[in-house]
């Protein structure tokens, strides 16, 4: 991630360069959000191709490979927006920021972020070997392309399949606690908050599935986890199995059946999923990962500070 940031740094000119980067410190590395609107940092459009080659370069050291095909198929989305006409004076596929905080070194600590329309990926990085990568946000508007030249697109399908393959194998007694009483929320409870905490306890506990429930669950959450390259993950991942896969929930609200609108949230004593496809008549999806502790890679730094700066 290092090299792949400051090779992007590099190419930049000193005006850019000036835009692409921040304090490590500074607040404006947990403001984040996902709606189309002007951010901190240097935009895609305002590269050259060759910059543009190296910070995608930078996206790839921090995404798996099906998270990277993830993340450019939303970017490109927004052609599908201007094709349907959709507020097309909003919609640019090159309108995502690129910006870094702190001094890009092996050692750390530094961060670096993507973001833009429906896309916030926020890496922290400390110690050379530990990463963050929470907040991490993908949407997807249409849910499923229904005309024009990529019809039948869904970008985020296996979230969506996953999620309801699951919960339409809980028997009736399981249901009554799963479903969340009511219509889906219109959008993610958490929204962009910088911090959060668990939300009010609500669903089936992984302690009350079947064996073969339990693994979808797991392959659920393990879905959501693997956006991010794989070291990443599997330490996010290490971190819920050490705090018990009985205290992960799944809770959903809304309908059943593919194309009514609905929501569905994974929480245990780590992290929280949230999944929401409820605006446009269930065809436009949000969805988020949070660590509680993690975000913005707060766990690591109070560690880094307190083992490597304390008494300064």
């Amino acid at each position: 991630m290092a090299e792949a940031a400051n090779a992007w740094l590099k190419a930049l000119s000193p005006e850019l360069r000036a835009k692409a980067t921040y304090p490590l410190t500074s607040p404006e590395r947990e403001t984040w959000f996902f709606v189309p609107q002007d951010r901190k940092g240097v935009t895609f459009e305002e590269m050259t191709e060759p910059q543009r080659k190296l910070a995608h370069e930078l996206l790839k050291s921090g995404l798996s490979q099906a998270g990277y095909a993830k993340a450019t198929a939303i970017m490109a989305l927004e052609n599908v927006l201007i094709e349907l006409r959709d507020s097309v004076a909003l919609r640019n596929p090159l309108k995502y920021y690129v910006t870094v905080f702190g001094t890009p070194t092996p050692e750390g600590p530094w961060g670096w972020r993507v973001e833009g329309h429906h896309v916030s990926l926020n890496f922290t990085i400390v110690d050379d070997d530990h990463v963050e990568g929470t907040p991490s946000f993908f949407g997807s508007n249409p849910a499923e392309v229904k005309s024009g030249s990529q019809q039948g697109l869904r970008i985020l399908a296996s979230e969506e399949d996953l999620g309801r393959e699951l919960v339409k194998s809980l028997t009736e007694e399981q249901l009554k606690i799963a479903v969340i009483p009511g219509a889906a929320p219109r959008e993610i409870i958490t929204g962009n908050k910088a911090r959060v905490d668990p939300l009010a306890p609500a669903g089936l506990m992984a302690a009350r599935m079947t064996p073969a429930q339990r693994k979808q669950l797991e392959a659920l959450v393990t879905l959501y986890a693997r956006r991010v390259q794989l070291e990443v993950a599997d330490e996010e991942l290490n971190r819920i199995i050490a705090a018990g896969w009985d205290k992960v929930a799944f809770a959903w609200a809304g309908g059943l059946e593919k194309g009514q609108q609905h929501y569905y949230r994974i929480q245990g004593p780590t992290f929280l999923i949230e999944f929401d496809n409820s605006q446009n008549n269930g065809n436009h999806i949000h969805s988020v990962w949070r660590d509680f502790t993690g975000d913005f890679g707060r766990d690591l730094l109070k560690e880094h500070y307190e083992k490597d700066h304390a008494g300064k």
